[in-house]
Order: structure tokens, then sequence, then C-alpha cells
């Protein structure tokens, strides 16, 4: 069975997780982390400082011995808030490049907690109710409300707890000044979640990342009164180990407050003091804190419970889902990706009932011609988005709308779609008026070389759905297909009325149809 590896390179630390398949579930085989603070420099000055690269690629150096040590078939490797807001991203993603052979995924913040969420349902039992998921990582926070493992609303924050100690907190301890203005920016941030969600009622509320699981035992360990003696533990030297799955922690909205407002008016060593926050999260976690206490009150929810699982769970999920169609992550994964695809129709005015006909037409071509055109199975999926999607530039503007339409499409949050993935829908939707997909052409410059190929086969689908599909006020026109090695044959059965404008439309296609496949396109009425 395949293993993968997927490392999360976040604005704090850098993590890697191996699974295996076993029985269409993950089973971990490695687990790892290195605080590197890549996010530190770039909160300050927009850029990564070279000792926070460097620290960076020190950390995934040994995790690709221990990629090599575990035999992975397949390493896929996401960079977050940091990653998105330096200016200097793409030199580092160079030296990673280099240093391992690993090409670094930038993803957004949307992005990041869809994968949150789909490692959450997919190894939480409790997730897969009405869930609310809060994800504070190093430089961002994710609000996710799901009901059932679907996504209802989410929200992506800039209040990581990095950033916030980079922006607001650089006294220690901070002055009264300074927590005035870091709780404003807070309060500020916190409206976009009460916009979208409000206060969602019966919810199960779990939180992720290094901050909520620091926040619930130092609460526990405080109300218990088991506070460390000292703080002369030094991390200077000390080699990261393994991470290990720790038991369910919970914390409640008031000790959360509590803690919150004590560790105001403490300094660095005093945090450090107290069971549950370690050295360097000490140095990070007052705005984190703050934070979560605003949340919590704000949404009025009791509490939270931890959950050690986080994006890269999520990153592991995705590629099972990729590979097996069996996995409940592929049923999630998909439902997702067509809700995106959806979505993206109806805030652009295309009513996904009009285009309904081209996408059967779009899945019939694609299962019936498969011996012609011999794209990938994902294909399937790239060309029923693209036909559902064609129309969405004439919200811009009717002349020139495939342009537009490329231009939505690549720029979009879609669920589901990496940057990649949407560049080759966007690519398969520009290509329908009398332009063709040249390799030089803006549009494909974003779509692999190897991919370009792939591309201008499925946009002769796509054109060949459309041409099926001339008055769609009417009942569509169905379709007999008949493949030879010189030839292939599409007989017209239309439902009622005659398929004329059709039989016109698809000969019009044949031309590029040779050009393309080698084999002539004959087109008959039944």
């Amino acid at each position: 069975m395949p293993t993968f590896a997927a490392i999360d390179i976040g604005s704090n630390s850098c993590r890697v997780a191996i699974a295996t398949v076993v029985q269409h579930r993950l089973k971990t085989l490695h687990e790892d982390r290195e605080v590197t603070r890549l996010g530190e420099s770039v909160f300050e000055t927009g850029v990564i400082s070279p000792e926070a690269m460097a620290n960076t690629i020190k950390a995934l150096k040994r995790f690709h011995k221990a990629v090599q040590m575990h035999v992975v078939d397949k390493v896929r490797v996401v960079a977050t808030s940091a990653m998105r807001d330096a200016r200097n991203s793409e030199a580092f993603r160079a030296w990673v490049k280099s240093a391992t052979g690993w090409t670094v995924e930038v993803i957004s913040g949307l992005e990041e907690g869809r994968l949150i969420h789909l490692g959450m349902v997919t190894h939480e039992a409790g997730a897969r109710g009405r869930c609310l998921m809060i994800d504070l990582g190093g430089g961002s926070c994710e609000v996710t409300l799901s009901d059932h493992g679907r996504i209802q609303q989410m929200v992506s924050l800039p209040l990581g707890a990095v950033r916030l100690q980079q922006e607001f907190l650089r006294v220690d301890p901070p002055g009264k000044e300074d927590v005035a203005r870091l709780r404003k920016f807070i309060e500020r941030e916190l409206r976009k979640v009460d916009r979208k969600m409000g206060q969602p009622k019966g919810a199960l509320v779990i939180a992720t990342s290094g901050t909520a699981a620091a926040l619930a035992e130092a609460s526990n360990s405080l109300a218990l009164g088991l506070e460390k003696k000292s703080a002369k533990k030094s991390v200077a030297g000390k080699k990261s180990v393994a991470v290990k799955r720790v038991k369910i922690l919970e914390a409640d909205t008031a000790a959360v407050r509590k803690l919150a407002d004590r560790l105001l008016k403490m300094d660095n060593a005093q945090r450090a003091a107290i069971a549950g926050i370690g050295p360097r999260r000490s140095e990070i976690i007052v705005g984190g804190a703050q934070v979560y206490a605003a949340l919590l009150e704000q949404m009025q929810l009791k509490g939270f419970r931890y959950s050690p699982l986080g994006l890269r769970d999520g990153v592991l999920a995705q590629m099972l889902a990729d590979v097996d169609t069996r996995a409940s992550a592929h049923r999630t994964m998909e439902a997702e990706r067509w809700e995106g695809v959806i979505e993206v129709c109806r805030r652009y005015g295309v009513d996904p009932k009009t285009a309904e006909p081209e996408r059967e037409h779009c899945v019939q071509l694609f299962d019936q011609l498969q011996r012609v055109h011999e794209l990938p199975t994902e294909y399937r999926l790239w060309l029923q988005a693209a036909a559902m999607m064609q129309d969405v530039g004439k919200f811009m503007n009717h002349q020139g709308h495939h342009r537009h339409t490329q231009y939505i499409i690549a720029h979009s949050e879609i669920f589901g779609f990496s940057p990649v993935q949407r560049a080759i829908v966007a690519a398969i939707a520009r290509y329908l008026g009398k332009s063709r997909p040249e390799a030089m052409d803006r549009e494909m410059r974003y779509v692999p070389v190897e991919e370009h190929v792939h591309v201008q086969r499925a946009v002769v689908l796509l054109r060949m759905a459309g041409a099926l599909n001339q008055d769609r006020a009417t009942a569509a026109v169905k379709v007999r297909t008949a493949v030879y090695p010189k030839r292939v044959v599409l007989d017209l059965l239309p439902v009622r009325g005659g398929a004329e404008l059709e039989q016109w439309s698809l000969k019009k296609e044949a031309a590029y149809f040779r050009e393309v496949f080698g084999r002539e396109l004959l087109v008959e009425v039944a």
C-alpha cells in the first residue's frame, strides 16, 4: 500500500507526518516537529530572515531523511501564513527545492482551514456532527463551522500567536497601551466571525494547535494548583523529538479568560513556570490567549476541547482521497469540491441547472471516448467544473467573456482545488471561442508543461459538449458514439425536433478534433 508524507511549514513551527494506507485508512508511522519561527521576521520586516530560513532548511533536511527511511511514495509540502506574506518567499521555495527536491505549495487561509477540517472529520468522530473548529497558528486563525462533515462557514483571520507578538507585544511584560491596541485589533477582526457565524448553538467546539493545548493544560493545572516551581529549564541545544498524541484536554471559557488576563501581568520566566506552557510557547502565548478568550466570549461558548490533529492530518487525508475512492475522505473531498464549484456559479450569476446538460454531455463524452483522449481520471472532474463555470465571465462583460472566465476561475477560492488545479480548469474554460491553447499564452503559463496536452484534449471535449447544447431551452440532444481506428462517429438522437443545428456545430469542430486526436469526426442524425 502507498505511503504518504505531509510537511507543514508554519509560521511558528515545521511538522512532518508520515502514514501508510491500511484498509482504506491512514496508519501513522512517524511524526516530528521543530520550532523555527519562520514568521517572526516576516511579521516585523515583511521578509524571511536568513536565520529563519537556515533553521527551517535544517529541520526540513531532517524530515527528508525520515521520508527516505520510510520509503515514502508521495510527499506534499504546504506552507501557510508567513509564506503568504513574505516578499522573498520565492527565494526560500527555491532553497527548499535545492536542498530537498520538494516543491513548496503556499496555500490560502481558507484552504488551510478546509484541510484542517478534512483531517478532523476523517479522524475525529465528534467532529462529524455540528462542530465549531478553531485553529490558531503562528500567523493566522481559522474558524470553521461544520455540520455533518460539511463546511457551513469559514473565516481566516490574521490573529496568529507569532504575528500578534511581533506587532503588538514587543515589551515583556506588555504595557497597558500595547494591550489596549491588541484587544482593539482582536475585537475588529472578530467582527468578521460574528457577521458570518453569529452565536452557533449546540456546536461542539474543537481547538487545535499548540496554543490551544497550552491554554487547556495551563488552565487545568492552575485550577489544581499544579504550578512549576521554576522555569530554569533551558532549550539551548535541545533536539526536537517526535510528537506524540496527547489525551483529550478541555478548557472552559471562564478559566481561559482568567488565564489570559493573568498572563498579561507576567514576564516570560513567570509564564514558563506555569505547568503546560513550555519555555518556547511562553514567548508567544499572550496574544493567542487573548484571541481565544475574546472569541469564546463573543460567541457565547462554554469552552473548547483540544485535539492534537492539525493541517498535516488534513493533507494526508487529501492524499488518501486522491488515490482511494473507497476512503471516507474521498467522499468528503468530492462533496466539498462540487459545492465550491456551485458556489462560484451562483456568485457570478450562473444558474447551475442551465449548465447541467452540458456537464452531462462532458461526462458522457469523457467516458465513451477514453480510448481516444486518454486523459487522466481527474480530468473528468476538471472538465465538469469547467463546463459549469464557463459563463461566469459574463458577470463582468459579455464581450470577451472567456478571458474573464479564465481570470475568475484562476483567482477564486474554490474548496478542494489547488492553484494548479484551478489554473487547469480555468484554461479549459478559456478556449471556447475562436482561440486555441498555445504554450506561450499567458493563461497557459500557470499550467505545468506536462499538462498542456491534457488541457488541449479537454478543451476539444468541452467544445463538443457545447456544440451539443445549442438551445438549452429545449430537451438536450442524446448522443451515441462509435470509435474506430481512424474515425469517431457520433449519432445524434434528438428528444424532440431536429438536431441539425447541433450537427452543424459539431462539424465545425471536426478539423480541430482531427488536429488533436488524429481521427476524423463524423456526425450523423439518427
